[in-house]
């Protein structure tokens, strides 16, 4: 399967998004129309890159709006980005999401404690090469990270691109330990302390800030995902979300977006147009004693 991306709007301004089309040229949406399983009977999933590594803008995909766009978080009505946090420059993975998955904000899970924030589960992805946003990349899920944030249970995942030289060699999250010694360590490390120059206290982590293997993490995503065909069934309240989709949904269900429909909503976001500057702060670094 392949997809590409369409920018409409000025990058580094609110105005952005980065829709996405099917190899028909159809418009869809990356939350719900792009299939959680590249290859199911291998455990390959699809992940769409949100954020590439190193880079600081906070993009996401954008559950509430039609077509669920990538843009760029918003708040107090500045885009935001993450801080530096030394030694780590902006996000230290390829960062995104897989499709077709929902962390559901009314399930209280068993291992947390807390229920689901509410957004496709979380995915870092270690390989070597730096994606481009709106990819949409094979992954082979390794291990998942349980982080409470406000609260909240937001699960990360960790995985490898297919493709990517090392993919053979890990197999397993004892093996990223072994051949990328300092990487999950760093991991844990940047979400406990990326919010904390925004006034944030420290993020903590369920089992002890200890990553659960690969086994354990695809079990986390079968769950998402069966909350996700809950979600777009129309057997759970969708809140606030967006669910209108072109490919999965029937003609007669009110979750169904035709053709005519998408492009109209794509046309009346803005052109794309030129970049805008990216503020100078977000090159500054912050510095915490460890202890």
């Amino acid at each position: 399967m392949s997809f590409t991306v369409e920018e409409r709007g000025n990058p580094n301004s609110l105005n952005y998004r980065l829709f996405f089309k099917n190899a028909e040229g159809k418009y869809i949406s990356p939350f719900h129309d792009i299939p959680v399983y590249a290859d199911e009977s291998q455990n390959i999933f699809h992940m769409v890159v949100e954020v590439p590594r190193w880079t600081n803008a906070k993009m996401e995909i954008a559950t509430k709006d039609l077509l669920n766009p990538i843009k760029q978080d918003v708040k107090n009505g500045k885009l935001r980005y993450v801080a530096n946090v030394f030694p780590h420059k902006g996000y230290i993975w390829n960062y995104g999401a897989i499709p077709q998955t929902w962390e559901d904000p009314a399930h209280k899970d068993g291992d947390t404690g807390c229920c689901g924030d509410n957004d496709p589960i979380d995915v870092c992805e270690i390989g070597s090469k730096v994606c481009s946003r709106g990819d949409v990349i094979r992954v082979k899920v390794l291990g998942i990270l349980a982080m409470i944030d406000e609260g909240e249970t937001d699960w990360k995942v960790i995985a490898i691109n297919v493709e990517d030289p090392e993919a053979n060699n890990l197999k397993n999250i004892s093996d990223v330990q072994r051949l990328k010694p300092g990487y999950l360590e760093a991991t844990v490390d940047w979400f406990k302390r990326y919010k904390v120059p925004d006034g944030k206290p420290l993020n903590w982590f369920a089992f002890n800030e200890e990553f659960k293997d690969k086994d354990f993490a695809i079990e986390v995503i079968k769950s998402t995902h069966n909350f996700w065909k809950a979600l777009i069934s129309q057997q759970t309240n969708a809140g606030k979300l967006n669910c209108k989709n072109t490919c999965v949904s029937a003609g007669d269900s009110p979750y169904f977006c035709s053709a005519d429909e998408a492009t109209a909503a794509v046309g009346e976001t803005c052109p794309c147009g030129k970049a805008e500057a990216i503020p100078s702060s977000v090159d500054s670094w912050f510095y915490y004693e460890r202890k």
